[in-house]
């Protein structure tokens, strides 16, 4: 996007007028959109959750639950298809140019290949131990997970379905993102800072605290202003120069944030939180950012994914069970309550 330059000229001049005239740089301007759950898609079936993701091609939305990942119709929310067997599963990525889907495989420590016409499992591919988060990129045109028990990432050659390198990274990492042009930025959880790997060499080239973020989970970006969104367990969402690794803002956001998304079109910044809440924050200009609303979304809805062609985001959820008086731990979830909640712009 480019900037805009704005001047303000008085009806008066004058010397003094001139040299206080506003012709400052903006960028071109948003309105603070805001946004409200348009639909509760019943799943059912019984298990955990982590990732959701948007298959905009075929306007599908993948959903890990448990040992499956449930493939919806996007606009009608229709079963269309059951992904089986898995074995805890994490996440998703896609290579539509070769009509596949991988689905990572915690509890076995592998990557699901799917054909994504007919939804079939065509092979699975040895990672490193618990691969959660997952993504294509484009760059080097693989898929890359983060192991979090082996404390590195596979890079998976989507051709020939291999893994093609192994990189180690300082800690446990939970999410990755890349800019496109040569870069992967991890977060790790354990160490409170992203680590920056160097996608020529397939190594880190460079560690960056986090200076207030603990616990970094969900890892969003901004490519076109070099721009990081860290979603940290301390209720706060780190901003971070992706160049440089400078704190550029500290935000606050709800607690238990899972997942975070941005959307280049908007240029909003949303924290999916496990409390039940959905931050979302308005970049002003890449140095400047506000949050502009707090929904209620529903109590463990901690993940998220946008489409970002009609700007809807999608949160898994399902309803808990009261706790017994005295007990502790994560409350049982009501049998077959498995859901996603759809979230859209709000109509002024």
């Amino acid at each position: 996007m480019q900037n805009i330059f704005i001047c303000w000229v008085p009806s008066r001049i004058s010397i003094r007028n001139i040299l206080l005239m506003l012709c400052m740089p903006v960028t071109a301007l948003y309105a603070q959109q805001t946004y409200t759950v348009i639909r509760h898609i019943a799943v059912g079936g019984n298990g955990g959750w982590d990732y959701i993701a948007v298959y905009t091609p075929a306007h599908e939305l993948y959903v890990s639950h448990g040992n499956e990942v449930v493939v919806l119709d996007e606009t009608s929310g229709r079963k269309i298809a059951t992904i089986q067997p898995l074995h805890g599963v994490h996440g998703i990525a896609f290579v539509p140019a070769l009509h596949k889907a991988y689905i990572s495989n915690g509890q076995s420590n592998e990557v699901s290949v799917v054909d994504t016409k007919t939804h079939r499992i065509l092979r699975t591919i040895a990672t490193g131990k618990d691969p959660d988060a997952i993504l294509y990129d484009p760059f080097t045109r693989s898929i890359i997970t983060c192991n979090g028990r082996s404390n590195d990432l596979s890079v998976i050659n989507p051709v020939q379905d291999q893994v093609i390198h192994t990189i180690p990274v300082d800690g446990k990492p939970e999410t990755a993102v890349s800019d496109q042009s040569g870069h992967l930025f991890v977060n790790i959880e354990n160490r409170n800072e992203i680590q920056r790997i160097n996608l020529h060499t397939f190594q880190a080239d460079a560690s960056w605290p986090l200076q207030g973020g603990e616990g970094p989970t969900g890892l969003s970006i901004d490519m076109l202003h070099h721009r990081l969104f860290a979603g940290c367990a301390n209720q706060m969402l780190i901003v971070m120069n992706s160049d440089n690794g400078q704190v550029i803002a500290r935000l606050p956001i709800g607690r238990g944030c899972d997942g975070t998304d941005f959307d280049p079109h908007t240029r909003q910044v949303f924290s999916s939180n496990g409390e039940g809440t959905l931050t979302v924050i308005q970049e002003i200009n890449p140095d400047h950012y506000q949050v502009i609303q707090q929904l209620t979304t529903q109590l463990g809805a901690r993940t998220s994914n946008i489409d970002t062609l009609n700007h809807h985001l999608f949160l898994p959820v399902a309803d808990f069970q009261q706790m017994p008086a005295g007990a502790h731990g994560r409350p049982p979830l009501v049998p077959n309550s498995f859901a996603v909640l759809e979230v859209a712009p709000a109509h002024k």
